[in-house]
């Protein structure tokens, strides 16, 4: 009889977080909760730990672990606080796999950690291999580990690469629903209140991937991270609108075919997908039909309205730490239009500017990126 495996949950009060929950309460014959891993979000991280009774969890903000440890440890659930704690509970022998579930560049330590320990990813944290894609890359060369990718776009990528020589491909089709911005002239975007920006109109998501999909910087990151994930050069991945968020992803071919990963927009697909080990589960969940598929249209991004999009190429090809600068000015610009300190296209003007200004690194160690990570950041807020 196989034992459930045992999955420890980078971000779980987060949404991906909590739709991994969902998936697992699904087959209790299949995953258990092994680890709880969260921020800050103190007594939600206490519910989800009551209702699934993990071995451990941990919690990223020191100054609420007495309430985290005062609630669990009597019913026998070590608990810990702090970064490196975090790191150190990926690497558990009772984890077999990690969802990183958790936004932006605090992915990055955690993921290596796992990856080094030979745990099995599931990747939904893209930064992980936007700031630091080559690091991540050689590590997992020397690693039992695989890496699923859970972000909708780079799952299907991944499903329609099954069966497939890579050497094959042509092109990577990554599509986009455009945001809640698509159709709005750029005098407007600048007058455009946090609140419009979260409504995505398609999407269920937390509030900082909604931004980066209202501002498509969401794609440049995709980008990058597909590069990384699939191997291919920068030339061979292109964006596309979708505005029905039903095509997922896209892979042509040399020979002009075109395989596309079609269903809801429901992330719980791609988490069972990657927990499954890319076994398709049965699902009750609804399924697509035929006339949500009656309309498919297409389009060209504006990189005029949303010069966001192009930052993904950019990158890649100057190399070196500048995704890293990027996602650094970005989390920090973004936060600042979530707070109200700033306008929706500054966030842009807020990246250029540190683009500008941050030294650039040819080939920079992991210290090299911790270093960029924090300098950039001061240098956003400076601006801010």
């Amino acid at each position: 009889m196989n034992l459930p495996k045992r999955i420890a949950i980078l971000g779980s009060t987060g949404s991906i977080g909590t739709q991994t929950l969902d998936v697992i309460a699904c087959y209790p014959e299949r995953f258990e909760v092994a680890v709880l891993i969260a921020g800050s979000k103190v007594d939600t991280l206490i519910q989800q730990a009551i209702a699934t009774r993990p071995r451990m969890v941990v919690i990223a903000d020191e100054s609420k672990y007495i309430k985290l440890r005062e609630a669990l440890e009597p019913l026998g659930i070590m608990t810990a606080a702090g970064q490196d704690a975090i790191c150190d509970a990926v690497a558990m022998d009772f984890v077999d796999q990690v969802v990183t579930a958790t936004v932006g560049y605090s992915g990055l330590a955690p993921t290596l950690r796992a990856i080094r320990a030979g745990k099995d990813i599931a990747l939904a944290n893209k930064e992980t291999l936007v700031v630091a894609g080559d690091i991540v890359t050689r590590v997992l060369s020397e690693s039992k580990s695989q890496v699923i990718p859970v972000d909708s776009e780079h799952s299907a990528i991944y499903q329609c690469l099954v069966g497939e020589d890579r050497a094959k491909v042509k092109r990577l089709i990554i599509t986009a629903s455009g945001g809640p911005f698509r159709n709005m002239d750029a005098e407007a975007l600048s007058s455009v209140t946090v609140s419009d920006a979260l409504r995505h109109p398609n999407w269920s998501m937390g509030a900082k991937i909604t931004i980066d999909s209202a501002t498509m910087v969401n794609k440049a990151f995709e980008i990058i991270e597909a590069h990384w994930l699939f191997g291919v050069s920068p030339e061979k991945i292109e964006p596309i609108v979708h505005p029905q968020s039903i095509v997922h992803s896209m892979v042509e071919f040399v020979d002009g075919a075109i395989k596309a990963q079609l269903g809801t927009p429901d992330m719980r697909l791609p988490i069972r997908y990657a927990l499954g080990d890319t076994e398709r589960l049965h699902s009750s969940d609804p399924a697509l039909t035929f006339d949500k598929m009656a309309s498919l249209t297409f389009e060209r991004p504006d990189s005029n309205r949303f010069p966001g999009v192009k930052l993904g190429h950019l990158a890649l090809e100057r190399g070196g730490n500048t995704a890293c600068i990027i996602n650094a000015a970005n989390e920090i610009a973004v936060a600042a239009f979530l707070n109200g300190k700033i306008r929706f296209t500054d966030i842009y003007k807020i990246i250029a500017q540190s683009l500008e200004k941050m030294p650039y690194i040819a080939s920079p160690t992991y210290e090299d990126y911790v270093a960029t990570n924090e300098a950039t950041r001061r240098f956003a807020q400076s601006i801010i």
